[in-house]
């Protein structure tokens, strides 16, 4: 096998994880990928695209897998990092299953209904026969097949409850909607949820065994599972709102999961933050500040807020950001970091993790 891992490392990305989920370890994770490595291996027929769904119908799964398992040869495992993919699909593919067309470009992934539909006519219902879902479930047999457990493979992007729904009522219909069809609105976020969890559970059940565990989109390792859940569209909404058409059903999700995060995602996002915190079921939370706004280190109040409510964080940027947060707020246990740096500065790396004990 070219990737650079082994069953003992596992073991050991297994137990600290578990400590960290319990609030037990009295450090942070820390994930750093090194990029340059010799891949020991021929390259693949396909180049990588960052998003799955762009590769044509007549790329097998198992070409697909062969992509990824160069780009995982070519990268090592520092700290709590361990190998992982993702078939990205783009943000909400849940759309594209329950029957919107899926418009893959270079840097995202497009879905429209067919026919917009009011939403008294309008119904969401799982369809395991869809081409999309098909193709998401074959890639990720294809990746067990090939790896065997190696590599954790993360779910896809399923998409958040009314970002869903905002795909079928697009622009601004869905924003009027909540308040002239309010109880149709319902009826069809709960109609999402529970497609969301048949996906969910079916795309599992092609993962497990022997995927070691469960992560998403951001590779948060949990060995019971784990989502990082969102609503994008709340950033839209006031608190009543959001209390009222997304928290139900996002609580719902989360005391389903073993372990799940919230992706806040923007300062419009933060007016729903007190209320995020009082879910009891709710892990962490992933503060994202967004484009043009500062970085990580100057929302000290955003993350203190988010430890005094005893959640879980993640810190979105590098070593340097995660320094600054951790230096806020006194400590760094209860948070995780991701960087992926070239080869070269693999002593800056080493420095970092000894810091944080995580070496």
């Amino acid at each position: 096998m070219s990737i650079g891992f082994d069953a003992a490392r596992w073991r050991k990305v297994k137990e600290t994880a578990r400590e960290w989920w319990a609030g037990r370890l009295k450090r942070p994770l820390i994930q750093i990928r090194l990029q340059g490595r010799a891949p020991q291996r021929p390259a693949p027929r396909h180049p990588f695209l960052d998003y799955t769904a762009r590769y044509p119908e007549s790329v097998t799964p198992e070409e697909i897998v062969d992509v990824w398992d160069y780009e995982l040869s070519k990268t090592e495992y520092l700290g709590d990092a361990f190998p992982n993919i993702w078939p990205n699909f783009g943000p909400g593919i849940i759309a594209g299953f329950l029957g919107a067309s899926v418009t893959p470009v270079e840097y995202t992934v497009w879905f429209k209904p067919d026919v917009i539909k009011p939403p008294a006519e309008l119904s969401l219902a799982c369809n395991l026969d869809n081409p999309w879902f098909r193709r998401v479930r074959a890639i990720c047999r294809a990746a067990q097949e090939r790896w065997k457990g190696l590599v954790q493979v993360g779910m896809t992007d399923l998409g958040g409850n009314l970002d869903i729904l905002a795909s079928f009522r697009p622009g601004e219909a869905l924003l009027l909607d909540l308040y002239d069809y309010p109880e149709d609105i319902k009826r069809l976020t709960w109609q999402a949820h529970d497609a969301w969890w048949r996906y969910f559970d079916e795309i599992n059940a092609a993962l497990r065994p022997p995927n070691p565990g469960y992560t998403a989109w951001t590779p948060i390792f949990s060995e019971s599972p784990y989502y990082i859940l969102q609503c994008d569209f709340a950033y839209m909404i006031v608190p009543e709102m959001f209390d009222e058409f997304v928290k139900p059903e996002l609580a719902a999700s989360c005391r389903r999961l073993g372990n799940a995060f919230y992706h806040l995602d923007g300062p419009g996002q933060l007016p729903h933050l007190d209320s995020l915190l009082t879910i009891t079921e709710l892990k962490g939370v992933q503060w994202v500040p967004g484009a043009g706004q500062p970085d990580a280190s100057h929302w000290s109040e955003v993350y203190r807020k988010i430890r005094a409510a005893g959640k879980l964080i993640q810190v979105v940027g590098g070593m340097a950001e995660f320094d600054a947060v951790a230096g806020q707020l006194g400590s760094a246990e209860g948070m995780v970091v991701f960087d992926t740096l070239p080869a070269s500065r693999r002593a800056e790396a080493e420095a970092f993790l000894k810091r944080y004990g995580a070496i």
